[in-house]
């Protein structure tokens, strides 16, 4: 008869110092514990980790698995929990790895054994995933705030500025003068896109894992509609398998974050052309730019150009959990841990760059002579010349070839197009007549775009309207523009 091994020691916690130790004689080696536990950046996750600790002890109690007693002592050992941790007296110790097991840890020490019930019917599994979705969901929230709070600092700047005229860029060569405001209002509308694209997202973010068990499911009779309702989710996930191993979520919120930041990254390299001394085109209070230690001259759009800078790391973060969900095999895997940092990183980033970006242009001065002077000179109204003539029937293309010779002959000469003769100009055309010389002029050239869209003051009052609308509603309850 082969011989018995060892019985193992009493409890697993005793033998490894591990809530989950019941079958290790030993244990985790330092530099293991190190290299795996989450601690060090899951413990932010502390205040949603309690309130679905809360929601879930309520549906036990509830569903007779705990008794009301064992409900009173963990409500109350959580609440002096959550007491420590914001006081900073929490003992956070990193042999219990996550937040998770410091916090049950915790409160066994505070209540003894009805502590040890709180796991009933739950795994860290979908404890983490709960806790991800709640972050995730009010992180969400967050930055539909700072969205908006953008989008009103836009919506006032192109207010203010109405008549103000600058030349519209395409290739970053001057092509046709446009109304600042429609410049502002189309950084606006980006942003509007953003609001739905996250208001979207966050229908699926909205949903509640816990009751999946570690993959499987449990055999207690919980009911996880109650706890869904009790944190505020609108549905639950429906197989257990996929509530913990999806991070769908987070990836899709991710993704609409990445493009926030490059809406952000193109609206900070134009703060920074702009305030330039080649352009000229707005100034920055002294407050949100720096100098430089060695030219006293300078003061540097630094706040552009971290604007840009910062696009990459919330994009690096969409794409490393990407490459973090490759290829895993369902269910739960520990790779699944790197969802985090990235994430808080992420999500942090993007709201800080919306804060600031939106104190930068309520607090900046648009140069309208700087502009308008730059509309002048750079022969924006050569497609007015074009325009011009194929509105008395010459052909588009001819049109444009004779106001393409036009303007090679006001660059010789060094003037603009308005103080060629009109003998030369009826040299290219006959049908060159003295009214030219009225739309030969920036304000000419935005007042007479009328287009449904365009940058005339019809179609901007339309657009600052619309802008008001979006502004006052829920994303995606307005119809940006109905075409019947």
């Amino acid at each position: 008869m082969r011989e018995r091994p060892p019985a193992p020691p009493e409890t697993g916690e005793k033998a490894s110092g591990k809530l989950w130790g019941g079958r290790y004689s030993s244990g985790t080696a330092p530099a293991a514990e190190r290299f795996t536990a989450s601690l060090p950046y899951d413990r932010r996750l502390w205040p949603q980790d309690i309130r679905g600790s809360r929601a879930h002890a309520r549906m036990l109690a509830g569903q007779g698995i705990i008794s009301a007693p064992e409900l009173e002592l963990i409500l109350k050992g959580l609440d002096e929990i959550s007491a420590e941790i914001e006081d900073g007296r929490f003992p956070w110790r990193l042999e219990h790895e996550d937040v998770h097991m410091n916090v049950e840890a915790r409160l066994r020490e505070k209540i003894g054994a009805a502590g040890g019930k709180l796991h009933t019917a739950r795994s860290r599994n979908d404890q983490v995933a709960l806790d991800m979705h709640l972050f995730v969901r009010d992180a969400v929230d967050g930055i539909q705030q700072d969205l908006h709070a953008l989008q009103t600092a836009l919506l006032e700047q192109a207010r203010s500025n109405q008549g103000t005229v600058l030349p519209g860029y395409t290739h970053l060569q001057r092509a046709q003068p446009v109304a600042l405001s429609q410049h502002l209002l189309a950084y606006f509308f980006m942003l509007q896109r953003d609001r739905e694209r996250l208001a979207d997202c966050r229908r699926r973010v909205d949903t509640s894992p816990l009751g999946a068990g570690a993959l499987a499911g449990t055999t207690f009779p919980i009911d996880p509609d109650s706890v869904a309702r009790e944190l505020g989710f609108n549905r639950r996930y429906a197989n257990s398998m996929d509530a913990v191993s999806d991070r769908d979520f987070i990836l899709e919120t991710l993704a609409c974050c990445s493009i926030v930041a490059i809406h952000l990254s193109r609206l900070g390299e134009e703060l920074v052309l702009w305030s330039s001394s080649e352009f000229g085109f707005l100034e920055m209070p002294d407050s949100l730019t720096t100098g430089s230690s060695i030219m006293p001259q300078k003061r540097n759009p630094v706040i552009g150009e971290l604007l840009r800078g910062k696009a990459g790391r919330v994009a690096g973060a969409f794409v490393g959990l990407l490459m973090v969900l490759k290829g895993l095999p369902l269910s739960y895997n520990t790779d699944m841990q790197e969802d985090k940092e990235g994430t808080f990183d992420a999500l942090d980033t993007v709201s800080a760059c919306l804060r600031i970006a939106a104190e930068v242009i309520a607090a900046s001065t648009f140069r309208a002579d700087r502009m308008l002077a730059a509309a002048a000179a750079g022969y924006t109204d050569a497609t007015d010349l074009a325009d011009y003539l194929a509105a008395k029937g010459v052909p588009f293309r001819e049109a444009h070839a004779i106001a393409g010779r036009a303007v090679a002959r006001a660059a010789a000469e060094g003037v603009p197009l308005g103080e060629l003769p009109l003998e030369v100009l009826q040299g290219f055309h006959p049908a060159l007549d003295g009214s030219v010389y009225a739309v030969l002029t920036p304000r000419s050239g935005v007042g007479r775009r009328t287009s449904p869209m365009g940058t005339g003051p019809g179609p901007v009052d339309e657009q600052l309207s619309l802008a008001a609308d979006l502004l006052a509603a829920p994303p995606g309850t307005v119809s940006w523009v109905s075409t019947g």
